[in-house]
């Protein structure tokens, strides 16, 4: 008897696989419209967050077109008979996977530096803080001040590995997914909001308060989910784009 695959794909790249089939198949031809991701996420039993990830994963391997305010069309190069080798669908590891680790590992790492951290730690955090600002007043993204922000408080917990991991978690965020579904959902203009938690994380860890530093660091990676997760709403952005083309009609 052969040996069978393992079966080793990602949640979004079976949902995507499952819409790339029906695309292939001639259901949804080149130029139609997908429907909506509320009714994806019913018809394939899996949460909204996943199907955007499967979207933009077929965004990512040419099959569709993600249109702000329009909704998802079938690219012309996808129809039946097109191409002889599908595409992985891999684009990189799911968004809220790495979102859900870096919560229960930046959680409990910020958590011990409040107590173990050294004022040399603490200005080193600091300084990173206010890179992140001059970069944004400058008009850059401050993504390496970011980065560098979360992985010196991992670095003050007092565990070598602890920033090894972070950092490890922040190369995922520079796949393909990641950085699509951010430049969907316009997480990079958030800056005033990234700034205003981070703050909140210093003050904490300057206080020595361990409670308050898990609590805050939680807050800010919840918003940067709840971002991810809220904004990228096809269904209603194509109701509000109508109810301004009925104004415009008039």
């Amino acid at each position: 008897m052969p040996l069978q695959p393992l079966e080793t794909q990602r949640l979004y790249q079976q949902a995507a696989g499952q819409i790339r089939d029906l695309i292939r198949s001639g259901e949804y031809g080149p130029g139609a419209r997908l429907p909506p991701e509320r009714e994806l996420a019913k018809r394939l039993r899996i949460s909204r967050p996943t199907v955007r990830e499967a979207m933009i994963a077929l965004e990512i391997a040419g099959m569709i077109e993600i249109r702000a305010g329009a909704g998802i069309f079938v690219c012309d190069k996808s129809a039946p008979g097109r191409h002889t080798i599908l595409p992985a669908l891999d684009a990189g590891p799911s968004p809220f996977d790495l979102l859900e680790a870096r919560r229960l590992l930046e959680c409990e790492s910020v958590e011990r530096a409040a107590k173990s951290a050294s004022n040399a730690d603490l200005a080193s955090i600091e300084e990173a803080l206010v890179d992140m600002e001059v970069a944004l007043a400058k008009g850059h993204d401050g993504r390496d001040a970011d980065r560098l922000f979360h992985a010196r408080i991992a670095r003050a917990a007092g565990n070598s590995v602890f920033a090894a991991l972070v950092d490890g978690l922040w190369e995922g965020m520079s796949a393909p997914l990641f950085h699509n579904l951010s430049n969907l959902t316009r997480l990079s203009e958030q800056g005033r909001m990234t700034i205003r938690d981070h703050r909140a994380i210093l003050h904490c860890l300057v206080a020595r308060d361990p409670v308050g530093a898990r609590a805050a660091m939680a807050a800010h990676l919840n918003h940067v989910e709840s971002i991810l997760a809220g904004r990228f709403d096809l269904a209603a952005s194509q109701k509000h784009e109508r109810r301004k083309g009925g104004r415009r009609n008039r």
